[in-house]
């Protein structure tokens, strides 16, 4: 028995390593900028936002536009709701279902077996193994955010941007706020194709303070 032991504290330290290794939000990001002349306004720009109804059970709007706020400061767009040139946007959802707990769409199973046999000459001892984790079996969460800024002169729209991610991750703040980040990569100017974005999650203080609605 003290093979099968063995192997059962290899899996658990295998598996405690990578729990504990850095969270990384990978999002999947697709944005539509406008060319120049339009795009002038996004440098630097001076933006407001549009208020949108809430939603049952989703984030609050204001939340929304707190962790939208961050995002576009490190990008240098300022608020300034009464000097704005553009207004802003911004939405998110979180569905939550069932997946497999290993994240692999073949569904691969494990199992660690151990057998004793008789062979014509003596016993034998056999360990075999398989990977059993069945079916649907662990909650997983889709996050998604947008963010859609228009020139309040023209009514054109100058940028148009959202990112989801799916994960096992349910603290809100924390992966909205990451969102968010990734949605505006490479603004003013990003790559007009489908792209995937790495963001590390913020601290969970970080997270709570961003989604904080700054006193006005």
């Amino acid at each position: 028995m003290w093979i099968a032991r063995a192997a059962l504290v290899f899996i658990a330290i295998l598996l405690n390593a990578c729990a504990s290794g850095p969270r990384v939000v990978d999002a999947l990001v697709r944005t539509h900028a406008a060319q120049p002349p339009g795009a002038a306004v996004l440098q630097g720009a001076h933006y407001r936002f549009e208020h949108a109804p809430a939603r049952v059970g989703q984030p609050a709007p204001e939340r929304l536009q707190a962790l939208a706020q961050a995002a576009l400061a490190r990008v240098g767009a300022v608020r300034d709701d009464a000097g704005a040139r553009v207004s802003v946007q911004v939405d998110g959802t979180i569905s939550a279902y069932w997946r497999d707990p290993w994240y692999e769409p073949s569904n691969p199973r494990v199992t660690l077996g151990l057998g004793v046999g008789h062979a014509w000459r003596g016993g034998a001892i056999g360990l075999g193994w398989g990977w059993p984790m069945g079916g649907d079996s662990v909650p997983a969460y889709a996050s998604e955010v947008s963010l859609l800024m228009r020139d309040l002169q023209s009514g054109q729209i100058v940028y148009d941007t959202r990112a989801r991610h799916d994960g096992p991750w349910h603290d809100t703040d924390a992966v909205l706020a990451a969102l968010f980040v990734a949605a505006l990569e490479g603004y003013p100017q990003p790559a007009a194709s489908e792209r995937r974005v790495a963001v590390p999650l913020l601290p969970p203080a970080a997270a709570a303070s961003a989604a904080t609605p700054a006193q006005r």
